[in-house]
Formats: structure tokens, C-alpha cells, sequence
């Protein structure tokens, strides 16, 4: 079969050379790990979320692993416009066929074929029981075949970072000559540290790119030592622009980069990175909310950008500097992420600044003596109970009130 030769999405987003590309697996590597399995239904409901998020690919499922699995990826793909699609595929030809039956719902632009191979020697000599000959050959035949059916295909080397770099950076040119158009370089095991990171993308980049002028570079880092986020912005510090995400972080063993961190980091810190995202990153807590009621999931209250406690201040000292400028504390706008604003908790860490802040909201002018008094029984209340909510703050004010307050109110 002869390639096909017409432009795809992908390829015309990496035209700019500082987009990085959002890929957001949480519908593949996510939904395969324990306790977050997805029915069609939920797939296709989270799928037009990821879309309103802006991400530019969504890896939509694994079509070989179950006929389920296949006909779910032709609703999404068929059903949700935007994204590119992609299916996951180890290298035979038969996976690669389930995935072209899968996305065929798709528009020939929007499908892509990710095809992996794993590369490190305990792989080859426990799992695979190839040579490293057998591995170059095995991966140039199926993302050839591949590229003869989509106009784009995804090489991932999996457990790359625990192959031998000249072997890996052999194993990616094959790929790469094949017809593949995005190298993939996960992390699978979470081993990596940032600064390996950064170096081995950047390494890569420095063997392939010459032959290969337009090959895009991916991260797809695991979180089993913490690091996933931090290894996933030292790659593109190290040339990728591609990275593998989920939201909320889920994904196999302890996950995979987390999709809202890594938006917000890359957009945040544009003055170190450089580079640009184009989601629409007010739906992220949106894309939270709605993965954890999909999955019946919960996430912990200070996950970072998406957590109950992300924008929360309780402590006095934050919640005065808060009050005269929000950027004291704050590094971004929680509207930008999907909030309605700050939160202020009243609690025993409060000052007398917030309380009395809170009480003029309730309608309670507190100053001098009289807030006074109304701050001691609030943190005498705050010891017991923790969180003040306004009805607890609005009996402490009651319960407070000179004598002649309480006779007139019980008069009235």
C-alpha cells in the first residue's frame, strides 16, 4: 500500500514551532486503571468536555482490547467534533486495523494511529523476547503499514527511559522513516528525573530532527516517584512539543501528568517556557467535576488548580494581604481555571480583619469593643467546630450582643 499524502490536523498546529500540543489520554490511559473504568456513555460525556477544554488530540480508547472498546471510539470520534482522534495499537497489523475501523467515524484528518513497541532490555528479554534487531524491524513494518492507512501515525517507545539512548534514538529514526510523524518518548514507569528529561528530549531532537526536519517530540510521563508534571515541562524545555496528559492525574498505578497542571503551568510560566497552549482553560474545574461524577471519584481538597482548598485562604495574614491585592497569594485567577472567584474560609486561623469583613456582608457593622467580643467567642467557636460558616458566625454575633441588643430584639 502506498501512503496517503494529505495534511493533517497535527501537522498543521505544529506549523508553529512554540504550540505545544495538548494530548489528553484520560479516556484511554486513565480509563484503564483500577477504579476509573468508563461506559460509552460516560466516554461520550466526558469526550465533549475535553472538547470545550480546547485539548488537541484525545486518545479515545484501545480498539483491539475489546469489540466494546472499538465501537465506543467510532461513537466518540463520530459524535464529538474538533479534536483529533486517536486509538492505541500495538504494532501488528491487526490492532492497527481495529483502530482504522474505530476512528473511520472520524474525518481522514482527524484520526491518528498510535502505534507502541516497547524498548528497554527488561522489556525485550521478559515481555517481547525480541532482539533489539527484531524490535527495529517489528516497528518499521507496522508503523509502515501504519502510515499506509492514516495520514497520521504516533510512534511511543514504551519505557523509554529505561532504554539505552542510542538504542532508543535508533529505534525512533526507524519509526520516523516509516512514516511517523509524532515520536513519542513515555516515561512509563515513572523513573525519570526533571533534568533526564530535559536531556534525552533534547538529545533525541539533536539525532532525528536533522534527517527529519517537521517530527513533533512527546512526553508521556508516569507519577509513580511524584515527578510526571516537572518531567513532562523539563521535555519541553528539552524540545517537545507534544505532551501526554489526563485530567485529574488518573492513569495507571499513580497516574499520569495531570492535564490542568500542566496547562496552567505552561501558561503561567510562559516567561520561562516560551511555548503556548490553546485550551480553554476556564473549563478545566469543569473537566475535573465532571470526570470525578463520571468515575464516582473523589480528588484530595489542595489538588493543585482544581481542589476545593486551590483558591481557599483561611490563615489571617493571607486573608489581609488577599483583601488589599489578590495577587499577594495568588498566582492566577481562579475564573481562569472555571471558579467563580477566592474563597475566603473563616476559621481559628482567621484575623479580625476577615471577621469583621464577613459580618458587614451579613449585615453586621462590627468595630471597636463590639468586634472585639464578637472575635473571641468566633474563635472560641472556631476551636471546637473548625470551619465558621454564616449561620455559625451570625449566632456568635447574636449570642454576643450587649444586654440591651438581646431585650430589644426579643421585644421586637
Amino acid at each position: 500500500m502506498s501512503r496517503v499524502n494529505r495534511v493533517s490536523r497535527t501537522a498543521e498546529i505544529a506549523a508553529d514551532p512554540n504550540r505545544v500540543i495538548i494530548f489528553d489520554t484520560t479516556l484511554r490511559d486513565g480509563e484503564q486503571a483500577p477504579g476509573f473504568s468508563m461506559s460509552a456513555e460516560a466516554k461520550l460525556k466526558m469526550a465533549h468536555v475535553l472538547k470545550d477544554l480546547g485539548v488537541d488530540v484525545i486518545e479515545a480508547g484501545f480498539a483491539a482490547a475489546s469489540p466494546g472498546d472499538e465501537e465506543c471510539i467510532r461513537r466518540v470520534a463520530g459524535e464529538v467534533e474538533g479534536p483529533v482522534f486517536a486509538s492505541l495499537s500495538r504494532a501488528n497489523e491487526k490492532d492497527i486495523d481495529a483502530s482504522a475501523r474505530a476512528l473511520s467515524t472520524a474525518p481522514a484528518s482527524h484520526r491518528r494511529c498510535h502505534v507502541f513497541l516497547a524498548t528497554s532490555p527488561i522489556h525485550r528479554s521478559a515481555k517481547l523476547r525480541m532482539s533489539t534487531n527484531e524490535v527495529l524491524a517489528t516497528v518499521s513494518r507496522s508503523v509502515e503499514y501504519a502510515a499506509s492507512l492514516f495520514d497520521d501515525v504516533e510512534f511511543s517507545a514504551e519505557d523509554a527511559f529505561r532504554t539505552e539512548p542510542e538504542f532508543l534514538a535508533e529505534v525512533l529514526m526507524a519509526a520516523a522513516d516509516a512514516g511517523a510523524r509524532t515520536l513519542n518518548v513515555p516515561d512509563t514507569v515513572g523513573y525519570a528525573t526533571p533534568e533526564e528529561s530535559r536531556q534525552r528530549f533534547a538529545y533525541l531532537d539533536g539525532i532525528i530532527r536533522p534527517r527529519h526536519a517537521d517530527i513533533i517530540f512527546s512526553s508521556h510521563a508516569h507519577n509513580d516517584l511524584g515527578l510526571a508534571v516537572a518531567n513532562s515541562l523539563a521535555a519541553v524545555e528539552g524540545g517537545a512539543r507534544q505532551v501526554e496528559v489526563a485530567v485529574n492525574g488518573i492513569g495507571e498505578r499513580a497516574g499520569n501528568a495531570s492535564t490542568e497542571e500542566v496547562i496552567m503551568a505552561l501558561r503561567t510560566r510562559a516567561d520561562r517556557y516560551g511555548v503556548t497552549v490553546a485550551a480553554e482553560s476556564r473549563h478545566l474545574v469543569r473537566s475535573s467535576e465532571t470526570l470525578r461524577e463520571v468515575t464516582e471519584s473523589v480528588i484530595a481538597r489542595n489538588k493543585a488548580i482544581v481542589g476545593l482548598n486551590a483558591f481557599a485562604h483561611e490563615a489571617g495574614i493571607h486573608q489581609h494581604g488577599m483583601m488589599a491585592d489578590s495577587r499577594t497569594y495568588e498566582i492566577m485567577r481562579p475564573e481562569d481555571v472555571g471558579f467563580e472567584g477566592s474563597y475566603f474560609v473563616l476559621g481559628k486561623h482567621s484575623g479580625r480583619h476577615a471577621v469583621g469583613k464577613r459580618a458587614e456582608a451579613l449585615g453586621h457593622a462590627l468595630e471597636g469593643q463590639r468586634l472585639a467580643d464578637v472575635f473571641a467567642g468566633f474563635k472560641r467557636r472556631a476551636d471546637e467546630i473548625g470551619e465558621i460558616n454564616d449561620a455559625e458566625l451570625t449566632a456568635i454575633i447574636a449570642a454576643t450582643a450587649p444586654q440591651q441588643d438581646k431585650t430589644y430584639a426579643a421585644a421586637g
